[in-house]
């Protein structure tokens, strides 16, 4: 089992928990990045300075996830959508996608906000599929409870369950939480799996894992995690789908692929949110290998 940290980032008012891509591990089946922000309260009156202004990807789907919160999402192709703790938002960039996410809930009476960010590569022959974007509240997810044991499945299956959200390769990726003294193996049915531990402490494979840290998995090999004290958790995993590249906020298995949705963003190639058009965040000078924190 390989422990990753996470390293801490700055969005302003806050810090970010990057955990994937790691120089130790790059990804975790189709998932190449991996952010946890919080838990933090945001002050009324929030500036606008702690937004993620209009910013594009390509070759990917992002997945936010809230524990508490709310963060408001607009993107090109017309959606506008709050995100809540417990639903999934699954945005598909495939050839191309812009989109902002705001703390305006936040912003007008003040609050906390908890949250994961992932982003999952897309297989080869679904880099360049159209844009998308899907929402699916809490009670669409499929839920599991037993001896102190609660799970949501978020995508993919996984547990005997199958969520309803589309996903272009195989995966999954669950919300779990454990009471104290609870065990649960995890799936072995995928070559790549992984544990990160939002809160509390675990052991697993003979080792003591604390908050803020992501177990690797090795392959094929028997996983059980154990708490130690009440723990939540996100577990994911899946097929490999090859190498990618990763620059700013772009994701794809060619470099030139790339440099075109670099040169497309400087351009103004790239269409804006409808109701969110009056600012961008400009293309980073020289090579960016990794995104800001919460893209």
């Amino acid at each position: 089992m390989l422990l990753i940290d996470q390293r801490r980032r700055s969005l302003g008012r806050f810090e970010v928990g990057r955990v994937l891509p790691s120089e130790r591990r790059h990804m975790v089946g189709p998932f190449i990045f991996f952010d946890h922000l919080g838990p933090v309260h945001l002050p009324q009156g929030l500036s606008r300075e702690a937004d993620v202004r209009p910013h594009p990807h390509i070759g990917l789907a992002t997945v936010t996830y809230l524990f508490d919160g709310e963060i408001m999402h607009r993107d090109s192709t017309g959606v506008q959508q709050a995100i809540r703790p417990g639903e999934v938002n699954w945005m598909t960039a495939g050839r191309g996608i812009t989109h902002s996410e705001r703390f305006e809930r936040a912003r007008r009476e003040g609050g906390p906000v908890h949250a994961i960010q992932s982003w999952v590569a897309l297989p080869d022959d679904k880099e360049e599929t159209d844009p998308v974007f899907r929402h699916h509240s809490a009670h669409d997810l499929p839920v599991q409870q037993e001896r102190g044991v609660w799970l949501r499945l978020l995508a993919g299956e996984a547990f005997g369950l199958r969520s309803p959200v589309c996903t272009l390769s195989p995966l999954f990726y669950v919300h779990l939480a454990l009471e104290p003294g609870a065990r649960i193996a995890l799936p072995g049915e995928y070559p790549e799996r992984a544990a990160y531990l939002v809160s509390g402490q675990v052991s697993a494979d003979g080792q003591v894992v604390e908050a803020g840290r992501m177990m690797a998995l090795e392959r094929s090999a028997p996983a059980v995690v154990e708490a130690r004290a009440a723990s939540v958790l996100m577990v994911l995993g899946g097929e490999p789908v090859g190498r990618r590249f990763i620059e700013w906020n772009f994701v794809s298995s060619s470099q030139e692929r790339i440099a075109q949705a670099k040169a497309d963003w400087r351009a103004g190639r790239m269409k804006l949110p409808d109701a969110d058009n009056g600012e961008f965040i400009p293309l980073p000078e020289g090579t960016h290998p990794s995104a800001g924190p919460m893209s």
